[in-house]
C-alpha cells in the first residue's frame, strides 16, 4: 500500500535496497517527518517503528511518541510502539554515564535501538531497516549506520539502509515540515545524560533549564517564553 502526502514532488524516486517494505525505526516527528513524506512521494511501502527507552523523563518521552504517531496517523502509515524499556536501556550503558555525546555512550544506545529494530523485522518480514536518527545534524551519520548495520547483518538478507536523508535539501525541508505541522520541539537528545550536560550548558550560559512540552516549532518564542513560566502539570508546588 501507498501513502499520500501533500508535498510537491521532487526529482528521482527513492528505491529499497531489499525487499518490498521498509520497517522505519524514529525516533522522533521533527526528525521523520521529511522521510516519512520522501518514502511517501517515492510509493514506498513502509512501517514505522517508536523503540526509544533512552528517552527521559516519561513526559518527553510520551511527548515525542505522541507527535510522531500523530503524524503517522495523518498519513496513513502504520506505526508499531515497543514502548518504554528504560531499565532494560540504563543496564546497556551502565558505566557510561559521563561518556560525551557521539562517543561510547551513544554507540550502546544505537546498538540497543537498532537491534529491537531488526529483531522485529525479522519476526515480521521486513528485509530493510532504516531510522530517522541520521537527520540531525547533532548525530554522528556514520556512528548510526555503523550501530545499523551491526543490527541487519544479524539476520541473513536482512540490510540497513544508508541514505543520507539531510542531502538533496532534506535538513531544510525536516524543518519546514517541523514548522507546517507545528511539532514538538525537543531541546536535547533525548537520555538523562543529555539532558544534565544541556542544562549544566545553559546554566552556565545564564539561560533556565529546559521545560517539557512547552516549545513547539512555527510558534512564536514569546508563546513559549509565556507557557515556561507557566505552572506546569505535576510541578512541585513546594
Amino acid at each position: 500500500m501507498t501513502h499520500r502526502t501533500n508535498k510537491k514532488p521532487a526529482s528521482t524516486p527513492l528505491a529499497l535496497p531489499a525487499g518490498d517494505a521498509l520497517l522505519l525505526h524514529s525516533c522522533c516527528a521533527p526528525c521523520s517527518g521529511d522521510v516519512m513524506n520522501e518514502l511517501a512521494r517515492s510509493q514506498i511501502d513502509y512501517t514505522i517503528l517508536f523503540y526509544n527507552p533512552n528517552i527521559h523523563p516519561r513526559k518527553e518521552y510520551d511527548l515525542r511518541k505522541d507527535e510522531n504517531m500523530r503524524y503517522a496517523d495523518k498519513l496513513g502509515v502504520p506505526f508499531i510502539d515497543l514502548d518504554y524499556d528504560k531499565d532494560a536501556w540504563f543496564a546497556r550503558v551502565k558505566g557510561f554515564e559521563t561518556a560525551p555525546e557521539r562517543g561510547q555512550r551513544c554507540t550502546l544506545c544505537f546498538d540497543m535501538r537498532f537491534e529491537r529494530t531488526a529483531l522485529y523485522a525479522h519476526e515480521h518480514g521486513f528485509n530493510t531497516i532504516c531510522s530517522t536518527l541520521g537527520t540531525s545534524r547533532w548525530k554522528d551519520f556514520d556512528q548510526i549506520n555503523g550501530a545499523g548495520t551491526r543490527a541487519a547483518a544479524r539476520y541473513a538478507g536482512m540490510v540497513y539502509w544508508t541514505h543520507n536523508w539531510r542531502k538533496g535539501g532534506g535538513s531544510q525541508r525536516m524543518l519546514d515540515v517541523s514548522k507546517q505541522e507545528a511539532f514538538y520541539q525537543q531541546e536535547y537528545c533525548g537520555c538523562v545524560y543529555s539532558l544534565r550536560d544541556t542544562n549544566a550548558h545553559r546554566l552556565h550560559q545564564g539561560r533556565p533549564p529546559i521545560r517539557h512540552g512547552v516549545k513547539y516549532y512555527g510558534r512564536p518564542e514569546t508563546d513559549y517564553e509565556a507557557q515556561a513560566k507557566a505552572p506546569q502539570a505535576g510541578d512541585s508546588k513546594s
